[in-house]
């Protein structure tokens, strides 16, 4: 049975729901350690590193309960870009169109903020997330772009907004 979400701005409640769903994923795909998001040390609190006007990180919520979670953070201001930021979907809900609307909705809000393209930075390990975002436009990049601090992972993509 599939359930309804809704998606709604992180705050202070949601970070240790946030904080598990984003090591969880880390484990499952072998991206934890120095190089991979899921060990940046905002993880430990994602609500109060999103703040900022230029930032932006949601949750997906299905009966009160964190299913998934992703953001937007500024990566270059010269270049107007932004990284998509640590987008994870609870194994048991995937499928769902929770990552995907999650997604869509943090490109909505780099528009919104004036970004001119959307950066992210994945493992070739992570063959649905791969897709997804290919299907939303993403392209493949050659190397990963200059201010990513991720140097673990081995597969970059960029979307025009």
């Amino acid at each position: 049975m599939v359930l309804s979400f809704t998606i709604h701005p992180i705050d202070a409640s949601h970070n240790q729901a946030v904080k598990q769903l984003i090591q969880r994923g880390g484990r499952e795909f072998g991206a934890m350690g120095d190089g991979f998001g899921p060990s940046d040390p905002e993880v430990e609190a994602m609500s109060l590193n999103y703040r900022e006007p230029q930032r932006g990180y949601w949750v997906a919520l299905q009966q009160d309960q964190v299913v998934g979670c992703g953001g937007i953070a500024e990566l270059d201001n010269a270049s107007k870009t932004c990284e998509l930021r640590k987008l994870f979907v609870n194994p048991q809900c995937r499928g769902q169109g929770i990552g995907k609307a999650l997604a869509k909705h943090c490109l909505q809000e780099a528009k919104q903020r004036g970004y001119q393209q959307c950066y992210l930075d994945t493992l070739s390990t992570m063959e649905s997330a791969i897709a997804l975002y290919q299907s939303l436009g993403f392209n493949h990049l050659s190397e990963p772009f200059v201010n990513s601090i991720h140097s673990g992972c081995n597969v970059w993509m960029m979307k025009t907004l």
